[in-house]
């Protein structure tokens, strides 16, 4: 779209300058046509005559400048922006204060400073500007007054403001009527061929600009995720662009968004992306969305293994893809120079990673995972639901035994440590503690990015603090107990008055989350719980009880906390306080009626996009509850009498200790029964004398009825070591965004 627009400027500043003298008009036409044949030379020749007729028209040298830059192949960026800068100032003009005559005077030198700044992904930049040129856009010719609003709709989807670009898509709409009446009026006023002619051009910009309007559609109700009218409009598509690769592609993620992933695998394989043109014409490189959007609907599906294949398949596409277009490394060039303009944002590298990162994270290889979150965030480090990522790998790679056992009984490697001796003077070593309060980078900073639980922690402190500060809220709540986007369409707003003028009421309803959707005020408390969550987890890893009991109790009095975390906040609390020696708070949060439901719900979260994206919600169907976390509200009740019977043993309250550990056996399989319950069953019967007994459920490795009701007088032996309390269970690791880069 922009070497097409700056075309048309090249046009229209040669040509229609305001009283210019026949000699310059002539040579103002000669340039252009020159410019046209791609006669750079010739063209400037003209330009440089013109120049030297009228010394002070700053549109020649603004002339000059575009014609310099197509001569370079459009590869010097920088040198573009220098000089439309000084140009600006030198007219003593800024899109802040100019009247309406300057702005459309000028309008074509702040047009191309938005196309720069569009390219460079300084999006707010050229939003800024392009809003500027929309409040006068009447005075404007019909050519340039569309180029206007498509890059203004560009920048809308780009941003995720799909009701403002609707509502542009809708003045275009009413432009290109006006124009086609305009046109048919004009025909009599000028001769036959010439009508005929200007009438042909028009009508084919006309069909062209309605094939990319109904394609901007199809990305803004995908966005809002509205199915009813992106069916109609996927219609529309098909009749005016056929099975092109980018119909194809628009099809293909709306079946997605439908969850008919089959259907969308098939539509990808269907589109012949070897006929569509490379990233130097334009600035897309299709090769890398088509295995990239394979990923995606493989993670959908529940396939990380082919998800992570694709993904790789991706990155390797792109790198090839930089390395043909002159960028040596695979990141962002510093230097806009060697790259053509138009092939700037053909680099995905870091929304590739994004994925390759979020998917290793699924299929348990949390130190790749690091990596590739690590080189993702350096871009996007204002995201909090990656910050919340990078915590996820550190958990997982330093995740105690926990979750040792497997299917089927639990290990004993959770209970015995060791055996010493033999015969007579053989002697079982128990577990003493849990090995996963250890030091994790002894010697180093906290702040070095390694996959520490000390990371962790700093990396959930900045997810928190890019946050925004807690509000009482009338939504409604959604599904889901973290970053959810379930919910259908954000309808509101698509006929808004104030859509160009950036006082859309919903704007202050969303947290940008780049590369992923805005995150709505519901996701954002969600994912403020699942981070307190983490964070309360970590806290306790790493020893500090009274981090983190405020993070639990903080998590506890969250105003729409899910069930299953609110599960694990009383069990976090009441750990720290074991540890902080409250045990009567303790008993409190471990009381089993506070645990009502412990449902992870439906999973499912915002897609974060890339640079050309829709925006969907994804099911993992894949995502399995770990095996540390119980299946039922039944189990986490007695997970949390087990945990009570811990802090009446830490009492000395033996008897009340029994009872819940007799009723917490009764209400579970005996291979739900964790290591730990088992020890405290131990605790118990050395406590009573009972060395026999203590010695059968060791060996069993399972807890005998007839050891947990009975009751000894005897005197009881102070046991070698206390019982440690059972370790907190791992947060529970939800569904992650990620990446889908989508053709326009």
């Amino acid at each position: 779209m922009a070497e097409n627009t700056e075309q048309n400027e090249a046009k229209h500043d040669n040509s229609s300058s305001p009283g210019v003298a026949d000699q310059e008009k002539e040579m103002a036409t000669r340039a252009y046509e020159a410019f046209s044949s791609g006669k750079y030379d010739e063209s400037l020749k003209q330009l440089d005559a013109m120049q030297e007729l009228n010394k002070e028209d700053y549109k020649i040298a603004l002339n000059k400048a575009v014609v310099e830059f197509y001569k370079s192949s459009q590869s010097t960026t920088g040198t573009l922006k220098q000089t439309l800068m000084a140009m600006k100032n030198q007219v003593h003009t800024s899109a802040e204060d100019t009247d309406g005559l300057d702005d459309v005077e000028n309008s074509l030198l702040y047009y191309n400073q938005a196309i720069i700044y569009y390219h460079m992904r300084q999006y707010s930049e050229a939003i800024a500007i392009a809003e500027r040129l929309y409040q006068f856009l009447e005075p404007f010719e019909e050519k340039f007054a569309q180029a206007v609003c498509f890059l203004l709709v560009d920048l809308y989807l780009l941003t995720f403001q799909p009701e403002k670009a609707l509502h542009l898509l809708a003045v275009l709409e009413k432009l290109s009527t006006q124009g086609s009446n305009k046109n048919g009026k004009g025909e009599s006023n000028s001769s036959n061929k010439d009508a005929a002619n200007q009438r042909a051009e028009f009508t084919a910009m006309i069909e062209a600009a309605k094939s990319k309007m109904h394609q901007y559609k199809v990305r803004a109700y995908i966005q809002m995720k509205s199915s009813k009218a992106c069916k109609r409009e996927i219609k529309s598509v098909m009749n005016t662009a056929g099975n092109s690769a980018p119909s194809l592609f628009l099809k293909s993620n709306f079946e997605y968004l439908r969850g008919n992933y089959r259907k969308a695998v098939k539509l990808l394989n269907s589109s012949n992306i070897a006929e569509h043109p490379g990233p130097i014409k334009t600035g897309e490189c299709v090769r890398c969305m088509f295995w990239n959007n394979l990923g995606c609907i493989h993670f959908a599906m529940g396939k990380h293994n082919l998800g992570i294949f694709y993904f790789k398949k991706a990155l390797q596409e792109n790198d090839h893809t930089c390395a043909q277009l002159g960028d040596g490394s695979s990141g962002q060039s510093k230097k806009f120079t060697g790259i053509p303009m138009c092939a700037l944002l053909a680099n995905k590298r870091y929304e590739l990673l994004y994925n390759c990162g979020i998917q290793l994270l699924h299929i348990g290889r949390p130190l790749a995972a690091f990596e590739c979150l690590m080189e993702a965030v350096q871009v996007y480090h204002s995201n909090p639901r990656l910050w919340l990522r990078l915590a996820e790998c550190c958990i997982s790679a330093n995740k105690g035994g926990s979750e040792q056992e497997s299917k089927g009984l639990p290990c004993k490697k959770g209970i015995v440590q060791s055996i010493v001796g033999q015969g007579y003077h053989r002697k079982i070593v128990l577990a003493s503690q849990s090995t996963q309060n250890t030091i994790y980078s002894e010697g180093q900073s906290a702040a070095i990015p390694v996959a520490s639980m000390e990371f962790a922690a700093i990396c959930l402190r900045n997810a928190l603090l890019l946050l925004p500060e807690h509000q009482q809220q009338d939504t409604k709540t959604e599904n889901g107990s973290k970053s959810s986007s379930q919910s259908g369409s954000t309808e509101s707003g698509s006929e808004n008055s104030d859509a160009c003028s950036g006082k859309g009421q919903d704007a202050d309803k969303f947290l940008s989350a780049a590369p992923s959707s805005p995150l709505r005020k519901q996701e954002v408390e969600n994912l403020r719980c699942s981070i307190l969550a983490c964070s309360a987890y970590v806290a306790l890893a790493l020893g500090d009880n009274l981090m983190a009991l405020n993070h639990a109790e903080k998590l506890l009095h969250q105003t729409k906390v899910s069930g299953s975390l609110k599960f694990l906040g009383h069990l976090y609390a009441a750990e720290a306080l074991i540890s902080l020696d409250r045990i009567s708070d303790a008993i409190a949060h471990l009381n089993p009626e506070n645990v009502s439901d412990v449902s992870m719900g439906v999973l499912t979260s915002e897609q974060d996009q890339g640079s050309e994206k829709g925006d969907e919600s994804v099911e993992s169907s894949g995502k399995q509850t770990p095996l540390c976390y119980p299946s039922s509200v039944t189990a986490a009740r007695a997970m949390m009498l087990f945990n009570l019977g811990s802090a009446y043993c830490l009492r000395s309250e033996y008897e009340k200790a029994r009872k819940c550990l007799q009723q917490a056996a009764s209400m579970v399989n005996t291979k739900e029964i964790p290591p730990e319950a088992i020890l405290l069953g131990v605790y118990l019967e050395l406590q009573n004398g009972n060395t026999q007994l203590a010695l059968q459920i060791i060996k069993r490795n399972q807890l005998l009825p007839t050891a947990v009701q009975r009751v000894s007088p005897e005197s009881r032996k102070k046991p070698v070591q206390p019982f440690q309390p059972i370790q907190p269970i791992q947060p529970i690791q939800l569904p992650s965004p990620f990446t889908q880069v989508q053709r326009k």
